[in-house]
Parts: structure tokens; C-alpha cells; sequence
């Protein structure tokens, strides 16, 4: 009876590993924000770029604050991700320059539709741009048309998964909307949308999970509501265990929304601040009364500040091991 007991636990612990677990392994996955103002976490912040200890780079929502394909801070880009169409999203204009305009309010003066910053960065880089819903067909006409090739272009819908090097890339749902802007589209069907107060759905916007190689899978959110899969899909399939989550109110989840997400539903080892919608810090310090603040101090796991251009590095667990 004893050996058939050993039998049966070490059969149900094998059960209970998801095939998206991946043992802790060496190395950290550095992770450096590119805002509209050096050391500053802004207003309209929202890029991200993720490296893996192989190597593999992925830049998460190029939005305006990539200042176009030419951005020093971007190098080799393996993939892109997109949530979701928005201008701050898909990127309808960018800076001129590094530090253009204040921190509440930059300088986007570079208008970049009706090709977006997203899909100059794609064709620029030659990379992969993952999206998900109904998205893909419409990037690939828009990556084709730019110079670049369709198969660029890779549609990734909730439940499958997408690889990039050594790092596994899914999409998990968010709540939000997912209207492209008119000025995306060709003239006569932009002003027919724009006359009627109506732009062009490209279904459902996305959440990721990205895996790392070194153990790290982070849940980036997206534009989000409170949803039932932050629980069911983020926490108990793919354990993330670091987020990065969207803190603004009004358009998402405000500061005390994304706290109950964070500590009852994700329950990650720590969480990075994301779409603020505020100039959240000065000289590199959260300005107090602001809602970064705010959600900082009603989690109770590490609360890390995307300041623009300091690189931050996470261990196999969601810890940062420097640069937080």
C-alpha cells in the first residue's frame, strides 16, 4: 500500500504541471521601457521591450513614444506585439526628438498614418508581429503594402501558442475595445466611418503571456477590465508570475481595480505599472497623490516603475535582481 501511495502522488504531481510551465533556469530577462522622457515614467508610456537570455527581443505596444524604426534605443527587434489598434497603441504619430514636449503632455508631432508606427518598426526590422482576433489580415495587407512581406505577420488567437527564439508567445483575453482609427484606412471608407461617429473593429483586443527561457512568464495586460481569466487562464494555466498591468482608470482598470487584479486574481511574485495616463514621476520619483502612487501602495508584492530607458532584470521567479 505504501509503494502504490508513492505511485499515486508522484502520477497526481505530474497532473497538476501545465505544458506551459518551464523549469527555472539560468540567466535573467532584462526588461527596458522606451517612454517620451529619459528616467521618467510619462504619460503616454507604454513600450516595452522584453529580452530573453537568448537573445530574443520583443517590443510590446510600440505606441508614439518610439520615435519611428530609427530609434537608437530599439536595435534588433525579433517580434512585436500588439494588443490592440489604438492610436497610443498602434502608434498614429511619434516625437521628434527624445525628450520632446513635457511628460504630461509630449510632443507627437510626427504624424505616421496611415501605415502606423507599428508597421514601420515591422518592415524596418524585418520581424514578426504577433496579433490576435481579426487583426492579422489586416496587418498583412498594411506590412505588404509598406515594403515589407505578409508572412511577416503572424495571427495568434487566444489558446495557441506562437514561439520566438527560445521564448513562447500567447494571447490571453483583455476587456477593452478595439476600433482602428479612420486615418488608418483609405480615404473614402475613413471619411464614411468618421461622417457616422464609427471606426473599423478588428474584433477582440489581446493580453500575452510571454515564457521565458530562464522560467520568468509574464502577463502583459493590455487595455483591461477586471476578467474572470485573470484567475482561470493568467494564474492558474500559465502562473505568471510577473505582470505588467495597465493602472490609468477611465479607458481600463484605475489604480484600485488593478490592485484587486493583481493581489486576488494574478497573484504574481511582482508586478510592473503600465498606462498611467499621468505624468507619474519626477526626477525618477513617483510624484505623490498621483495614481502610480496609489496602486503602489495597495499591493503588497514588489510595485516596479517603468522608468524610460533604465533597463530592469527579473530572475526565473519575477524577482528583480537590478535596475528596480
Amino acid at each position: 500500500m505504501k509503494r502504490l501511495a508513492i505511485v499515486l502522488a508522484a502520477l497526481c504531481g505530474a497532473c497538476a504541471a501545465t505544458p506551459t510551465q518551464q523549469p527555472a533556469g539560468p540567466g535573467t530577462v532584462k526588461i527596458t521601457p522606451l517612454g517620451s522622457h529619459d528616467g521618467e515614467f510619462c504619460a503616454l508610456d507604454r513600450a516595452l521591450i522584453f529580452e530573453d537570455p537568448d537573445g530574443t527581443r520583443i517590443l510590446y505596444d510600440v505606441g508614439r513614444t518610439v520615435r519611428g524604426p530609427n530609434d537608437p534605443r530599439l536595435g534588433k527587434i525579433d517580434a512585436v506585439l500588439l494588443s490592440h489598434v489604438h492610436g497610443d497603441h498602434i502608434g498614429d504619430s511619434h516625437q521628434p526628438a527624445a525628450n520632446a514636449g513635457a511628460c504630461g503632455k509630449p510632443d507627437f508631432s510626427v504624424n505616421v498614418t496611415p501605415v502606423s508606427n507599428t508597421v514601420n518598426v515591422v518592415v524596418a526590422k524585418k520581424s514578426k508581429l504577433i496579433v490576435g482576433a481579426e487583426m492579422g489580415s489586416f496587418f498583412a495587407a498594411k506590412v505588404r503594402s509598406a515594403g515589407g512581406d505578409a508572412a511577416q505577420v503572424q495571427l495568434s488567437r487566444f489558446g495557441a501558442m506562437a514561439q520566438v527564439g527560445g521564448v513562447r508567445v500567447a494571447t490571453v483575453p483583455a476587456v477593452h475595445s478595439n476600433g482602428l482609427p479612420p486615418e488608418f484606412l483609405d480615404k473614402n471608407l475613413g471619411d464614411a466611418l468618421r461622417a457616422n461617429g464609427l471606426t473599423a473593429y478588428l474584433g477582440p483586443p489581446s493580453g500575452y503571456i510571454l515564457i521565458f527561457t530562464n522560467g520568468l512568464v509574464a502577463y502583459l495586460s493590455g487595455d483591461t477590465g477586471i476578467t474572470a481569466e485573470q484567475d482561470l487562464v493568467v494564474r492558474r494555466h500559465y502562473r505568471a508570475n510577473l505582470a505588467v498591468i495597465n493602472i490609468g482608470g477611465v479607458f481600463t482598470t484605475g489604480p484600485a481595480e488593478a490592485a484587486f487584479v493583481i493581489t486576488d486574481l494574478v497573484k504574481p511574485n511582482a508586478v510592473i505599472a503600465s498606462h498611467a495616463n499621468e505624468p507619474a514621476t519626477e526626477g525618477g520619483k513617483v510624484r505623490a497623490g498621483t495614481r502610480t502612487e496609489t496602486f503602489i501602495k495597495q499591493v503588497a508584492i514588489p510595485a516596479h516603475v517603468p522608468l524610460s530607458g533604465r533597463t530592469m532584470a527579473f530572475d526565473g521567479s519575477g524577482r528583480c535582481v537590478s535596475g528596480c
